[in-house]
């Protein structure tokens, strides 16, 4: 793993939480013309699905190839399954099913067993079944399916690809980290270098560094650096990576690290690994904050909700429910889809036990910066604003 930061000890100054952030309503009027380079929306247009109506009267079998998180990884494969769990309650008739894969050589095995199955549609989960996928797609041309986090281009007819730009909402939440940061330095990691990972480690630092040319400050993000003039849809960077989505200990380590750097609140973008990381937060005490990633912590992991200032989601649920049902009623189409916060496919979530420590201030001006983005007035892209 490679870490970035300052070298020196970490003077940790303290202030009142979100106070910095009272002058970002009139600051953002100066900035609102800004052009938009956010990269992964620029080029995507966004698909609006509606749930089919019900009429399927037969047995379908929908099935999931989680990655190696699992099933219950309070994540992205989580996700996926609780997106088959609607669509069954929408259509009672449909028959659900899940494979893990623990380790990437399942993948394959996995694809092949299901369609065996003659499942009606296969989903697979993660940027890392995108070849597996794709293979077993274009050997089966009848077979559908749809993946998470993947797409191809040019489009695949029989793979439904769901995407979702969430460095759009992890904007949001880098700006939310630092307006509420004591210490002046707030840092993330990764589970693995891949771009569904860095594509929010991206935003989130983009974020940070937006917070500080509104409100002319000099918030450090730990944990995630930006190539320069990269290449208009990259998100290649150097940061720090658990090079896991499972191992818990080594999320702790990471936050942990991060924490003794001066980082008062922590983004890990690790699936379950994220669990660690809040292990390490509460074991710090009071003063350090974190922000959930995929789903809404406060719901997928109650028992750590204390310690969550938002969650940067993605609405992998609802497209997967609805990638399900138009399968199920004859409705499928392949192609790619991918969310955003206009179409409601990402979002920051409520902010719960926050809800009354974040200034009604900052809360407003997040609300503005969220129509920013969505109007494309605004960049997301960090190579905008300079470095702290």
């Amino acid at each position: 793993m490679v870490s970035h930061g300052l070298s020196d000890p970490v003077i940790r100054q303290r202030r009142m939480p979100g106070v910095r952030a009272l002058v970002v309503l009139s600051a953002l009027a100066l900035v609102a013309g800004v052009a938009s380079t956010g990269a992964a929306s620029a080029t995507a247009t966004a698909r609006h699905r509606a749930a089919a109506v019900v009429s399927h009267k037969g047995s379908f079998l929908a099935c999931e190839v989680t990655d190696t998180g699992g099933i219950n990884d309070r994540s992205f494969n989580a996700s996926a399954w609780k997106g088959l769990e609607d669509a069954k309650v929408v259509d009672p008739s449909m028959r659900i099913q899940y494979l893990s894969s623990t380790s990437a050589s399942d993948y394959e095995p996995n694809i092949k067993t299901f369609i065996g199955l003659h499942c009606g549609i296969i989903i697979t989960v993660g940027f890392l079944m995108g070849t597996d996928t794709e293979n077993a797609a274009k050997a089966h041309p009848h077979q559908d399916f749809a993946i998470v986090d993947y797409s191809y281009s040019p489009p695949i007819k029989n793979i439904d690809s769901l995407l979702y730009d969430t460095n759009q909402d992890a904007f949001l939440g880098g700006f939310l980290a630092a307006a509420m940061s004591t210490t002046g330095y707030v840092g993330t990691f990764g589970g693995e270098d891949i771009p569904t990972v860095t594509i929010y480690m991206d935003g989130w630092v983009a974020g940070v560094r937006y917070f500080d040319k509104v409100d002319h400050k000099h918030v450090v993000a730990l944990g995630w650096t930006p190539k320069k003039n990269r290449p208009k849809g990259s998100f290649d960077g150097t940061g720090t990576f658990t090079n896991s989505f499972t191992n818990q200990a080594a999320g702790r380590t990471d936050a942990s690290a991060l924490i003794q750097r001066g980082a008062d609140v922590i983004f890990p973008v690790a699936g379950s690994v994220g669990l660690g990381a809040a292990a390490g937060v509460k074991a710090y005490g009071h003063g350090v904050t974190m922000e959930w990633v995929d789903t809404d912590g406060c719901v997928s992991v109650p028992s750590d909700c204390s310690i969550f200032l938002t969650s940067v989601t993605k609405g992998i649920v609802k497209s997967v429910e609805n990638a399900a049902l138009s399968a199920v009623h004859g409705k499928f189409h392949g192609g790619n889809y991918f969310g955003t916060l206009k179409n409601g496919g990402v979002a920051l979530s409520p902010y719960h036990k926050f809800a009354k420590v974040i200034p009604k201030a900052l809360q407003n001006g997040l609300n503005q910066i969220k129509s920013m983005v969505e109007a494309g007035t605004i960049s997301i892209d960090p190579d905008s604003y300079p470095a702290s």
